[in-house]
């Protein structure tokens, strides 16, 4: 799997009802699921490549996340139960 693979298949577990969780929160799951991606990389994904709102310093960007604040992203395509 690639990084942002795994990140999308982690991200929903830890979100709150808003589709909101902290960038700490998807470290340490991906971590828990044992994922071979240093931290470094799941940072970088989450803040950078996958988040619109990040300047665009990537030649392959995603709008996977919106920053909703320090260390806080929300995931777009959210859908709560």
């Amino acid at each position: 799997m690639t990084a942002r693979s795994e990140i999308l298949d982690a991200v929903p577990s830890i979100c709150d009802a808003n589709g909101e969780f902290e960038l700490i929160d998807a470290v340490n799951e991906l971590r828990r699921r044992g994922s071979r991606y240093k931290e470094s990389t799941i940072r970088t994904h989450i803040i950078s490549r996958m988040c619109r709102d990040a300047s665009k310093n990537h030649a392959v960007t995603y709008d996977d996340f919106a920053h909703v604040r320090p260390g806080r992203y929300r995931l777009i395509d959210w859908k709560s139960d």
